[in-house]
C-alpha cells in the first residue's frame, strides 16, 4: 500500500463544517476515524443505514464515521447544506459528524482529499475517487490505514476487521 508523507496530517486538515464554521477533525485523533464521500440521491445512498450502525456500534471506543458531501458525480448530491442535514437526519438518523460539501478530484480537490487519494485500496487502486461512497479509515496514529471501494457495505467483514484492529 501507497503512503505519503501527509496521511500523519490528515486530521488536521482544516475543513467546514456542514452549518457553518470549521469541523475540528483534529478532535477525532487518537482514534479510527472513516471518512466517506456521501451524496443524497445516489444509488449507493441506503449505505447511509450501515454508517450510521458503525457510528453507534464504535462511538463509545473511540470511533466516528466523517460524511463528506459531494456532488462531483452525476449531481448527486445538489442540496443546500440544510436540506443535506435534513435529509440525513430524516431519512436516516445520521448522528455523525458532516463536513460541508466539496470536490473530491479534479483541479478543485479539497485539500482532504489531496492527503487521502494516493493511498491504495487492497486491489492497488488509488488516485481519483470513483464514485460516491469510497472510504477511507484513519488509525490510531493520524495515518489512513485502508482504503474501501464504494460498492464496499459499510458492515462488511473487511471494513468491521479493519475498524476494531484499530481499536485494540
Amino acid at each position: 500500500m501507497t503512503t505519503t508523507d501527509d496521511n500523519t496530517a490528515v486530521l488536521d486538515t482544516p475543513i467546514g463544517a456542514l452549518q457553518g464554521g470549521e469541523a475540528d477533525l483534529a478532535q477525532y485523533a487518537g482514534g479510527a476515524v472513516l471518512i466517506v464521500n456521501v451524496a443524497s440521491k445516489c444509488g449507493l445512498t441506503p449505505q447511509y443505514t450501515g454508517l450510521e450502525r458503525l457510528q453507534e456500534r464504535y462511538r463509545d471506543r473511540g470511533f466516528t464515521v466523517i460524511g463528506v458531501p459531494c456532488n462531483q458525480f452525476m449531481g448527486q448530491e445538489p442540496g443546500s447544506a440544510e436540506e443535506i442535514a435534513e435529509f440525513c437526519s430524516a431519512t436516516y438518523g445520521v448522528t455523525f459528524p458532516l463536513t460541508e460539501k466539496v470536490e473530491v478530484n479534479g483541479a478543485d480537490r479539497h485539500p482532504l482529499y489531496q492527503r487521502l487519494v494516493d493511498f491504495a485500496d487492497a486491489e492497488g487502486h488509488t488516485g481519483d475517487i470513483r464514485w460516491n461512497f469510497e472510504k477511507f479509515l484513519i488509525g490510531r496514529d493520524g495515518a489512513v490505514v485502508a482504503r474501501f471501494s464504494p460498492q464496499a457495505e459499510p458492515e462488511s467483514a473487511e471494513i468491521v476487521t479493519a475498524i476494531e484492529s484499530q481499536l485494540g
